[in-house]
């Protein structure tokens, strides 16, 4: 059965939350929204990729990463919010950590596989990882302007 946006809107404001982080655990994840994405190696000096290819593989994994969509949700995971960190090795190996709106989500176990299929896919990727994380917690806080029109949530 399909979920109306109705619905999804009501599951993400009622999804678990432990109320605001005063400060990261993880100095390294960016501050809650989807654009602010950190690219833990983003210059041409720490990774060895040169800037205008750093620069076209990110914005290639970032166009991968809107394709992939929580079922329940009609909203992309990198505007949701759920893409905490991208980096890129001289290597051309990806390693993202992301999360998920609950930590029941009943996609847990295919969502990273999807990802890791999109980002592979993207030309100049040589493996992608994804590692599920939940500190922080994720809420409605990390969602784009463009998620929250989408879910009606503005």
């Amino acid at each position: 059965m399909s979920e109306t946006m109705e619905q999804a809107k009501t599951r993400i404001e009622n999804a678990p939350w432990d109320g605001p982080q005063d400060e990261p655990k993880h100095k390294d994840l960016p501050e809650p929204c989807a654009h602010t994405v950190e690219t833990a190696k983003s210059s041409h000096d720490e990774v060895g990729i040169p800037h205008e290819e750093l620069d076209r593989i990110t914005d290639a994994l970032i166009a991968a990463l809107k394709t992939i969509y929580d079922p329940e949700i009609p909203v992309d995971i990198y505007e949701l919010g759920l893409i905490y960190k991208i980096d890129i090795n001289s290597d051309r190996e990806v390693d993202v950590e992301m999360t998920l709106t609950a930590p029941g989500c009943p996609v847990a176990g295919d969502m990273p596989v999807w990802v890791e299929n999109a980002l592979s896919a993207v030309e100049g990727v040589s493996i992608a990882r994804v590692k599920i994380v939940f500190t922080p917690p994720w809420d409605p806080s990390r969602m784009s302007d463009e998620a929250r029109v989408a879910l009606n949530m503005f």
